[in-house]
This record gives C-alpha cells, sequence and structure tokens, in this order.
C-alpha cells in the first residue's frame, strides 16, 4: 500500500479538450514549482481527470498543493489494488486507530469503469465489515453528520482510501489569462491581487511599506514566480512606478484596491491598460474575512 496526494480540480474539467489539457499542463508546471521552491522531491502523474503526487513526505506536500490556484481539495490517500478483499483490510486497518469508541460513522465509496459491484454496494459491504470488526466499540452508522468519515475511490485497477480533504483555492491556474500588475498598500489591495491570480493571471506587484507583510508572507508564497518591487516613498511616484512595472512586463492591467477615480490621471500614464479592482464592493469586514482565509492557508 503506497501514500499520495489525490489533486482535485473543478473549472479546468469544464473546458475544452484542448484547453483542458493546457490548463491541466499549467496545473502540473505549478505544483511542481511549489514543491522546487521547498526542496521537496516529488512527481506529479495524471489519470481520468485527477492529478497524483508522489513525494518523499506527503504530509508536507499537502498544504502546498493546498494554495495552488486551480486545486479544489487535495486528500492524503492510499493506493491499493482493486481487490474486495485487499480493500477491506487496507480499510479496516487504517479507520482502527481512527474510531474512538460509540463514534458514528459513514463510509462514502465511489467507482469508475466497471466492476462487479455498485457504490452503493461497496459502500453497504463495507460498512457492516467495520461494524463487525470493531463491535466492542459501539460504533454506529449516520449518514447524515456523521463523527468520521470513511472514503473508498474504486479507478479501474487502483483503488484509493482517504479520510479528509483539505480545501484548496480553485479557480484557474497561474499563467493562462495573462498578466497584470496591482498596486498593494494593504490588506484590501492584497486581496484583490490574490483574486486576480485565482484567475489565472500573473501579477507583478508594487508594494508600499505598509503592504510588505501582506505582500512578502503572503502573496509570494502563492507564486513562486511573482515579480515584486518597493514602491517609492513619494506617493506621488506611485503612480509612475506602476505604469513602469506595467510596461517592464507588458502587462494587460492594473489592479488597484478601489476604483480608479481615486488615482488622478492615471488612464494617461497606463495608456489602453484595464483597471481592475475585485475589492470595491466589500466592506472592510469582508475583506478581512477573505484575507484571513488566504493568509491561513500561505502558512
Amino acid at each position: 500500500m503506497s501514500t499520495l496526494l489525490l489533486v482535485r480540480y473543478g473549472e479546468l474539467a469544464l473546458k475544452s479538450a484542448p484547453v483542458r489539457r493546457e490548463f491541466e499542463a499549467a496545473l502540473r508546471r505549478n505544483l511542481l514549482d511549489q514543491f522546487l521552491r521547498a526542496g521537496l522531491p516529488a512527481r506529479v502523474r495524471a489519470d481520468h481527470g485527477h492529478l497524483y503526487v508522489e513525494a518523499d513526505d506527503a504530509q508536507r506536500a499537502a498544504p502546498l498543493v493546498a494554495r495552488v490556484f486551480g486545486v479544489t481539495s487535495v486528500s492524503l490517500v492510499h493506493e491499493i489494488p482493486t481487490d474486495r478483499a485487499q480493500i477491506t483490510a487496507a480499510l479496516l486497518d487504517l479507520a482502527a486507530p481512527r474510531l474512538p469508541p460509540g463514534a458514528s460513522f459513514a463510509v462514502r465509496a465511489r467507482r469508475t469503469g466497471q466492476h462487479p459491484f455498485t457504490s452503493q454496494e461497496l459502500a453497504r459491504d463495507l460498512g457492516g465489515d467495520v461494524l463487525d470488526r470493531f463491535a466492542p466499540l459501539g460504533l454506529r452508522v449516520d449518514l447524515e453528520r456523521p463523527d468520521v468519515e470513511l472514503f473508498v475511490e474504486v479507478r479501474g485497477p487502483r483503488t484509493y482510501l482517504y479520510f479528509d480533504r483539505i480545501p484548496g483555492p480553485g479557480g484557474l491556474p497561474l499563467g493562462v489569462a495573462g498578466k497584470l500588475v496591482a498596486f498593494v498598500d494593504g490588506p484590501r489591495a492584497a486581496l484583490g491581487a490574490w483574486l486576480m491570480m485565482k484567475r489565472g493571471c500573473r501579477v507583478g506587484l508594487v508594494v508600499t511599506a505598509a503592504g510588505a507583510p501582506f505582500a512578502d508572507r503572503v502573496l509570494v508564497q502563492y507564486d513562486p514566480h511573482v515579480q515584486r518591487v518597493a514602491a517609492p516613498a513619494d506617493p506621488d511616484a506611485w503612480i509612475g512606478a506602476i505604469g513602469a512595472l506595467a510596461e517592464e512586463t507588458r502587462a494587460d492591467g492594473v489592479v488597484l484596491p478601489i476604483g480608479v477615480d481615486a488615482y488622478p490621471g492615471v488612464l494617461n500614464r497606463w495608456g489602453d491598460r484595464v483597471v481592475f479592482s475585485p475589492t470595491i464592493g466589500l466592506t472592510d469586514a469582508e475583506v478581512e474575512e477573505r484575507w484571513a482565509i488566504v493568509a491561513a492557508r500561505a502558512s
């Protein structure tokens, strides 16, 4: 039985086949970039709409995967051959330390491919096996709100067992939707930059002293290749610095924390570039709440 990471993605699966292949390749590159930056040897392989990560330290790799745009969730999984006896034995062995006395549980089974059993039959039979094996614990089945969930995913000749899902940021892989430059002077601006990253944009950063903790502790964790420059001390020079980085990186647009009207003259300085203000409709409390989630995933 081997241990690896099962990586799920959402929006990518809705694209046409050629676009999906392109986006999946970008996602794989971005995963490997995270591992390379962390000095963690790993290999990524694809199989039927999922990616699998084989890493020397899967526990350490999981939070790195969970910060990669395009990933909806990741699970630490145990891979075994698709054999009923082996599935039962492995599930019981792995479940033993996770089932306290009196706990409720549910077996969530899924299958793809041709098999002599349905997903419901597999879940029912495995649930019965758990009750029989751990009868002294007084366990009970609860399909609505169980204390413990046991996941079994049968995919052709291989079966994957896991017990939880770590949520990812979702969205699209970095690099599939053009280049932008973001002005970062605080949490609202940093969240705006992050939201555009989530839509697949590579975002260069012009960072003030006040914005440095948000950029350097969080945003750079989401993009190992991010280009970051310090904003001038003189606020009157900020617009010029943003325009200079936009020219250097050939950015398609600029991300601001508030509306463009607050920056007189920017349209003349930045040419035809589109100006985005993705957080303009959020209250400060909403920004704080969302940023806390973004920052926690980067830690």
